[in-house]
Formats: structure tokens, C-alpha cells, sequence
């Protein structure tokens, strides 16, 4: 129930984005969803792809800094409060965010958001208990 993530650090300077989704684009890789960060020097572009382990390997190629991490999708309610009413599950079951970001797909009648949790597995042993739609990889994936 975990879907792979990949975080590419990068310089924040002008062209230094359209490189890291050129390299994509060259090897018919889709991204899903993205989060970017950054400060003054660099910035952490945070991806989820299609192709995962050929983005890991095709961005180290063209020099770029990655790391995969593991984070969880889930579906919210889209609706006034829906992100409340996980974030309250969450913080009942005592389970930290670190940091979130929204998915551009819809699953249903609902959103799609991208969590990273402290403790992924006490994070969707909560959420399932309390009848939250963890989503597989490869639903991610492919959406």
C-alpha cells in the first residue's frame, strides 16, 4: 500500500526544472504528481512517476542527486473538511505528517493526496481501521 516516490535535489537556478523533465520526457516516463521546495541554493523536487526505478536511474545518469523514498496515497473526501476529517484520524491514532502534497487525478468522487508519514505502517494501519482508501502503487501509477 506504499508507492514510490522520488526526490531529485537540484540547483535552484534557471533551466535546472526543465532539465530534470526533459531527461523524463526522454525516456517516456509520466509524472503523476510533483511537490517542489526550495531555498536560496537548491530545491527538492519530489515525484511520483510511472517508471520509478528508470527515472532513478535516468536522472543519476544526467547528474542529478536522488533518493526514493516510500509514501502513502490516499483518497480524501472532496468536499469542505475532507482533509480535516484524515487529519483528524491521523492525529487521533497519533500518527505525524511530515509532509503532503496533492495528486492531479481524481479517484472517484474523491481527491487524491500524497502523505509521508514518520511510521507509513502505523499510518495505514490507522487510516484502514478507520475505513480510509489507502491506494496501491500501481493504481497510482497508472491513474
Amino acid at each position: 500500500m506504499k508507492v514510490e516516490q522520488i526526490s531529485i535535489f537540484i540547483e535552484n537556478k534557471s533551466g535546472r526544472l526543465a532539465d530534470v523533465t526533459q531527461a523524463l520526457g526522454d525516456s517516456d516516463i509520466n509524472i503523476r504528481a510533483l511537490s517542489l521546495a526550495d531555498t536560496s541554493d537548491f530545491g527538492i523536487l519530489r515525484l511520483i512517476v510511472d517508471k520509478s526505478n528508470l527515472a532513478e536511474k535516468t536522472l543519476k545518469e544526467r547528474g542529478f542527486t536522488v533518493n526514493k523514498t516510500e509514501v502513502v496515497a490516499v483518497e480524501v473526501p472532496d468536499r469542505p473538511a475532507g482533509m480535516a476529517s484524515i487529519l483528524k484520524i491521523l492525529d487521533s491514532g497519533d500518527v505525524n505528517v511530515e509532509y503532503m502534497y496533492a495528486f492531479v487525478e481524481r479517484c472517484g468522487g474523491n481527491a487524491v493526496i500524497i502523505f509521508r508519514f514518520d511510521d507509513p505502517e502505523a499510518a495505514i494501519k490507522v487510516l484502514t481501521k478507520n475505513g480510509v482508501h489507502v491506494l496501491e502503487g500501481e493504481r497510482v501509477y497508472n491513474m
